[in-house]
């Protein structure tokens, strides 16, 4: 049932309770149950009534959430649609900003969202996700705090989060501590850019066991012969970096990539989602055209929230450039 549909359902069967009350308060034509003065329902108890509804709709939404990443692509790809997977760095603004934030991406239409944990040393993030991991952490903005708030959020939204974190926040923890934490605040996925295809192992055993699927990268540089190991070991989808550097938005996105995936495809079933560079509905609908299961945005939606000059002008301007971007799919 859609969200529309079960909202439509509980507000008619409000409405009948409604007037079934009233019929019985005032009789019938007949004068059957005769009554001297019609009750009126108070008004605090029709904004609960409302309210019920509400929440109910919401229930029925969240009830139908996928219940992983790759599930979360079989569904968009059932559907005729391509994935559109958002980032986001953990803690800034705030931490409170990031959860309304997620939530706002949920609504407009996020297949996966990929939270980032703020980190000192990021090696593969440009001067944007830097620059927000730097004020995220003058913050305070450990690990723990940003898994308390990622419980906070998650019962609420319908997309999988995967969890996009640096190795040494992990070890810090404690690769189990830290997948079953994972899990438990909501986390369906884990990505760790610093850890080579080999290495996963470090953390492949603990993150199975709790439930978490491990997404990797392959870039424009990647011999074909490691991209199908990469492809084999993924779980969810193949993160295909669309540049030989760090992220960032970019004025324009190399054709070659293009091939790439196309080569990917024809050797994988796995679903294939393009980031790093894309900041525009022209970059997505050229991405859309290759023939790629989903599109990743991050930098361009990391600077217009976290360097707003309020958090609620930043929220406003966020949701603004993702629906351009959703629309573009």
């Amino acid at each position: 049932m859609s969200f529309g549909t079960a909202t439509k359902v509980c507000k008619n069967a409000w409405i009948a309770a409604a007037s079934q009350r009233r019929r019985e308060t005032i009789g019938n034509a007949a004068g059957t149950k005769p009554t001297k003065h019609l009750v009126r329902m108070h008004p605090a108890r029709v904004a609960m009534g409302r309210r019920e509804c509400a929440v109910g709709a919401v229930a029925q939404q969240i009830n139908d959430a996928p219940a992983s990443v790759s599930e979360a692509f079989e569904r968009c790809k059932a559907a005729g649609k391509v994935a559109f997977v958002p980032f986001l760095c953990a803690g800034d603004p705030d931490l409170e900003t990031t959860k309304e934030a997620i939530k706002i991406l949920d609504r407009a239409g996020a297949t996966v969202i990929e939270l980032g944990v703020p980190y000192s040393d990021p090696l593969a993030d440009g001067p944007t996700i830097q620059a927000a991991a730097t004020r995220a952490l003058s913050k305070g903005c450990p690990m723990d705090s940003v898994l308390n708030m990622l419980a906070e959020v998650s019962p609420h939204i319908k997309a999988p989060i995967v969890m996009f974190t640096y190795f040494n926040p992990i070890m810090a923890m404690g690769c189990e501590k830290f997948c079953k934490r994972a899990v438990e605040a909501g986390a369906k996925g884990l990505l760790v850019p610093d850890l080579p295809m080999e290495e996963t192992q470090l953390i492949r055993p603990d993150a199975t066991a709790a439930g978490l699927q491990m997404v990797l990268l392959a870039t424009p540089v990647t011999p074909l012969e490691r991209m199908k190991q990469i492809a084999e070991l993924t779980e969810g989808f193949m993160y295909l970096v669309s540049v030989t550097g760090v992220t960032g938005a970019r004025v324009s996105i190399a054709d070659n990539v293009g091939t790439l995936v196309k080569t990917i495809k024809e050797t994988s079933n796995k679903p294939v989602a393009v980031g790093f560079g894309i900041s525009t509905p022209e970059h997505v609908k050229k991405v859309v055209s290759w023939g790629a299961d989903g599109v990743i945005v991050g930098s361009a939606l990391v600077r217009t929230l976290g360097e707003a000059p309020s958090p609620e002008e930043g929220l406003a301007a966020m949701q603004a450039l993702t629906e351009d971007l959703v629309s573009a799919l």
